[in-house]
């Protein structure tokens, strides 16, 4: 496995790599969910590579971009002993060099749900991604369907960008007690963590409603609206009954919706989704 961090050092690496090239865009603390995104590639493309940049345009002012957890070497060992073959670990200075002004905005699909709630999020993520595109040449990406608006995002700018890249959603990954697995959850206490397993309840209980018949937007909402309101320490920002691909809110009976959430835990902001 070879590890660069110049944009000239990464185009030389990935010169020598067979085709096709399988990305997987990481802000490194990387848990089983990025790993399953890695085995997905690894399976699927002669060559696979990671990048590990915790992005400072997709963080708000009030954000954690400064506590967000980091350990660069850990990471290596995992994607080494995974069979990754290319790791890019830029520097700010080597992504966004001095002067630099350019970004990539994605209009309707970035405005609601976390787009609403953290202004200018997605035009961050949208312009790394096209960077990323760019620096590789992949002609397959990889992101987790935990991340669903972003995984919206970016097929769009692809689409409409043109370029050349096959984008892969894989499945959320969980623990076993059913909390996804992110790597923020480091920052919830062990009480904390017992109670953010109610996310996923609420998820599955609609889940449930949904397979017993229930079609109105509204009451698969208020299924996890009520399983929420159980665990007194998670303080609810949205939950949606969304379109999955244009992300509008839903009225009136459904056949196919993304039911997502963000909640507090504490000072930690988690969310989750499914897709129904």
């Amino acid at each position: 496995m070879q590890t660069v961090v110049s944009l000239d050092e990464l185009r030389l690496a990935r010169s020598r790599l067979g085709d096709p090239v399988g990305l997987v865009p990481t802000m490194g603390f990387l848990h089983q969910g990025h790993l399953s995104l890695v085995r997905q590639a690894r399976q699927d493309c002669a060559s696979v590579v990671v990048s590990i940049f915790v992005n400072p345009s997709q963080f708000g002012p009030q954000e954690d971009l400064d506590k967000y957890p980091r350990d660069l070497q850990r990471d290596l060992d995992m994607l080494e002993s995974s069979g990754v073959d290319l790791v890019w670990v830029p520097t700010n200075e080597v992504v966004y060099p001095p002067g630099y002004q350019t970004w990539v905005t994605v209009e309707q699909v970035s405005n609601p749900l976390e787009g609403e709630r953290r202004p200018g999020h997605f035009r961050g993520v949208a312009t790394v991604v096209a960077k990323l595109f760019n620096a590789v040449e992949p002609q397959k990406a990889y992101f987790g369907q935990k991340d669903a608006q972003q995984a919206v995002v970016i097929r769009r700018m692809s689409q409409d960008l043109d370029f050349p890249v096959e984008i892969i959603i894989c499945p959320t990954v969980r623990e076993p007690d059913g909390l996804a697995m992110s790597s923020r959850n480091v920052y919830l206490s062990a009480e904390e963590r017992r109670s953010a397993t109610v996310l996923s309840r609420g998820l599955f209980q609609a889940r449930e409603a949904f397979a017993s018949g229930e079609r109105e937007a509204k009451k698969l909402v208020k299924v996890v609206l009520d399983t929420l309101k159980t665990e007194p320490a998670v303080k609810v920002q949205y939950v949606s009954c969304a379109d999955p691909e244009t992300l509008l809110e839903l009225d009136g009976d459904v056949e196919r919706a993304l039911i997502s959430l963000a909640v507090m835990v504490g000072k930690t902001r988690l969310i989750d989704n499914i897709i129904l």
